[in-house]
């Protein structure tokens, strides 16, 4: 029997994408609650990059933007360039927060002091920059995904894609406004989950069309 290269390459590559947001998640939430003096309802996921076990998070940031990078060049094989676009900067973007790391803030690491710094270090504006930049991304290519599934005629894959990225954008409005309450702390957490958890199922979803 003659196999399809170029099938079995896209299948891997978006198989890569599909683990992305398992390992992201299974390694952020255990770290949320295993390390000392990280409490979730205060600190963002990017936080757990530092101290002394940061190490974790700044490999699990590196390698699932990797892994999304290789998911983005399978879905450009599948539905095209602009998606596949916006879904590797989204992929960089990850990545790119693994380098550059956030300030301490809010207790954390212990021993820092409560509240945000007065003044943010070059590292901290990259951070931000760069996950911002990555955020937009992957709310637009949840929208040209959405806009792919339309015209398409799959109706609820079409409407999650733009719920996705509708509820993602106000999350990330709301921690970007630099308000570090309980509700929008926890609602970027939801976010972060929804992103993860639409990735996979839509990234497998083309898999298993693509067969």
């Amino acid at each position: 029997m003659r196999i399809n290269t170029t099938t079995h390459t896209t299948d891997n590559l978006l198989l890569a994408g599909v683990l992305a947001g398992p390992l992201n998640l299974l390694v952020v939430l255990t770290q949320a609650f295993t390390r000392d003096g990280f409490d979730p309802t205060k600190h963002a996921g990017s936080m757990l990059t530092l101290g002394n076990h940061g190490w974790i998070q700044t490999a699990n940031f590196i390698v699932t933007g990797i892994l999304v990078i290789l998911g983005a060049i399978g879905l450009r094989q599948v539905i095209g360039k602009k998606a596949a676009s916006l879904l590797a900067v989204f992929g960089a973007g990850t990545a790119l927060a693994g380098v550059f790391l956030p300030d301490p803030a809010l207790g954390f690491p212990l021993g820092t002091p409560e509240g945000q710094p007065v003044t943010m270090s070059w590292h901290g504006t990259a951070h931000f920059a760069v996950g911002g930049i990555g955020f937009l991304a992957f709310i637009a290519c949840c929208v040209v995904v959405g806009n792919y599934f339309r015209r398409t005629n799959a109706p609820r894959w079409a409407t999650a894609s733009y719920l996705t990225g509708a509820l993602f954008l106000a999350a990330f409005a709301g921690i970007a406004s630099g308000s570090a309450g309980e509700t929008i702390t926890l609602g970027f957490w939801a976010a972060i989950a929804l992103a993860w958890i639409w990735l996979t199922a839509t990234l497998n979803r083309f898999r298993v069309s693509a067969r």
